[in-house]
């Protein structure tokens, strides 16, 4: 059993970053492949980047590519998302996941185990 925290969201302005994080228990987050979802009111989960088990190169949605940075703490077993440059498109609840395979996929269905889940507003 895997039991995923997330932490850090709040309120910001745009243009302004933040970094949430994501507390591992369970099982240890090197070897589990990880992603960062959002989910807008109205609006279906998406995919906002993962990180496959090992040393697997990141892999970012195109609406947050150069803004967001995913990595990963093993001596904390806590996954990380630095978003920077934060639009107001960007207001959304993010999870992060892991996922029982080695390859990130960006269907939320493939994911095994989520957080509760933390608030991002982007608004001035």
């Amino acid at each position: 059993q895997v039991q995923l925290l997330e932490s850090g969201g709040g309120l910001v302005q745009p243009g302004d970053s933040l970094r949430l994080s994501c507390s591992a228990s369970g099982r240890s987050l090197r070897t589990t492949t990880m992603a960062w979802f959002r989910q807008a009111p109205g609006k279906e989960r998406e995919f906002v980047t993962g990180l496959s088990a090992g040393d697997g190169n990141p892999i970012y949605a195109d609406s947050v590519k150069g803004r967001f940075t995913i990595s990963r703490d093993n001596a904390k077993n806590t996954l990380y998302l630095q978003m920077n440059s934060l639009k107001p498109e960007d207001t959304a609840v993010y999870y992060c996941a892991a996922r029982l395979y080695r390859s990130v996929r960006d269907d939320p269905r493939e994911y095994n185990y989520w957080g509760q889940g933390t608030q991002v507003t982007v608004s001035s």
